[in-house]
């Protein structure tokens, strides 16, 4: 019998859970948003627009806001980035655009960008109109298999340019991690779906649903039927801890445990441990750790095996976790795991420094952690299911090969997303990368005789 393991629902009551899961960053008053695009410079050579992936022309959309030209505002916004309003949810814009804003150099408080986005885009979506149509039918059609961030973005301007598009995605609904796999409290009121209900309005996409590559349909098969494929298949699997006993009953991926809860429809009902070991040091960890503590995790400790400079995560998502509760311990890599009736109880780490090339080695100390639940938050790979869907597909490290139109090294089939190597695993970079890749398809497809 068990004694020591502590992992049970309803450790809050949905009162609690409701006010914990409640928007993080609530919008930007009227108010408050004309006070804040005033404190733009409106800067020519804008330092925010470089550090942007979707180069959306950010002066020119805060001038709009303060003028009160909102839906000229978000036109900018969403011409250059679709997903604009969830990307102003999501993005790390303290290491993007305001980390890059002149007044965050010279004053320390950038102009909070992220946020006049989602009041623009938010105030747009809400009046149901669309600045989008359709092009003229060019006859042409196009495969986009996964309907993430990526995916949506190539399909959304296949249609403007005048082809017809499906999209095959594995799971009941669209968005990717924007549905799936980012924390509930980033994106409350379903507002993934509102946005994709937005994108799917051009017409001309259509959408086949819990169609699975390699299961369902097969690669070849779909350059026999369409005039060009788009591959946006994220990451579906997860590194391994390489310990023994990492399947024992208390080990979870974060990703998964994620979904679970981004799906959940009563958050009060999730079992939940007393305490927690998260391993790992990017967004994902940070989302899985705050979550747990929200949902009444007494003890919550996210391990990372270097120090906090090297961490994946900002230093505001580090920041939002430790004034969140989580206690972040550095310099510690997973040993071994310990159980107690089959259940892990607790893990044991090898503390590490850094040496003189910046390379990871033991210490020789030990420590040791209890835990009712350890989550491992330690990166994601290419689902290794496609082994023979792309025998003939270059991988580089890991991730599909593309030239710089995105293209595989099979013609007229390209990929974009968490899948290639194009920069940070962001839903802004897939986005652009799914722009991208419709343009270079959409010239390829048009020159064709």
């Amino acid at each position: 019998m068990v004694t020591n393991i502590d992992v049970r629902s309803g450790r809050l009551s949905k009162e609690d859970i409701t006010k914990n899961f409640a928007d993080v960053h609530p919008p930007l008053s009227p108010g408050n948003a004309l006070v804040e695009s005033n404190r733009c410079y409106f800067c020519h050579d804008a330092p925010c627009v470089e550090a942007c992936p979707t180069a959306i022309d950010i002066p020119n959309f805060i001038r709009k806001i303060s003028t009160g030209n909102l839906k000229g505002s978000a036109k900018d916004i969403l011409t250059q980035n679709i997903m604009g309003g969830m990307c102003a949810r999501v993005c790390p814009t303290e290491s993007l655009c305001e980390g890059a804003c002149v007044r965050h150099t010279g004053e320390n408080q950038p102009v909070r960008i992220g946020e006049l986005q989602r009041y623009a885009t938010d105030w747009f979506l809400e009046t149901g109109e669309t600045f989008f149509e359709r092009g003229k039918s060019t006859n042409k059609r196009v495969a986009v298999i996964g309907g993430g961030p990526a995916g949506l973005s190539c399909a959304h301007k296949l249609a403007i340019f005048g082809h017809e598009v499906v999209v095959f995605e594995s799971r009941e609904k669209l968005s990717g991690l924007n549905e799936y796999g980012i924390a509930a409290y980033k994106t409350v009121d379903n507002f993934a779906q509102r946005e994709v209900e937005f994108i799917l309005n051009i017409g001309g996409i259509e959408i086949r649903n819990n169609k699975s590559l390699g299961k369902d349909f097969q690669l070849k098969n779909l350059q026999d039927e369409f005039d060009a494929v788009f591959l946006s298949i994220g990451l579906g699997n997860v590194n391994s801890l390489g310990l023994k006993g990492a399947s024992m009953n208390g080990v979870y991926d974060a990703v998964e445990k994620i979904s679970e809860l981004r799906q959940s429809k009563n958050l009060a009902d999730l079992p939940i441990g007393r305490r927690i070991v998260v391993i790992g040091g990017g967004s994902t960890a940070i989302d899985i750790a705050v979550q747990t503590k929200k949902l009444g995790a007494e003890d919550v400790t996210l391990a990372y095996r270097r120090g906090p400079k090297q961490m994946k995560a900002t230093w505001k998502e580090i920041e939002f976790a430790q004034n969140n509760g989580v206690r972040i311990k550095y310099w510690v890599s997973p040993k071994s795991l310990h159980s107690e009736n089959g259940h892990v109880s607790g893990i044991e780490f090898d503390c590490t420094e850094l040496d003189s090339d910046g390379k990871t080695f033991f210490t020789g100390d030990v420590r040791f952690m209890e835990a009712d639940v350890v989550y491992k938050a330690i990166g994601q790979l290419l689902e290794d299911d496609f082994d023979s869907e792309f025998e003939n597909i270059k991988i580089e490290k890991g991730k599909i090969a593309v030239n710089s139109k995105l293209e595989t090294s099979i013609p007229l089939v390209w990929a974009g997303g968490d899948c290639i190597n194009s920069g940070e695993d962001l839903t802004v970079q897939a986005v652009e990368d799914g722009k991208q890749a419709a343009i270079a398809i959409n010239e390829k497809l048009t020159n064709i005789k």
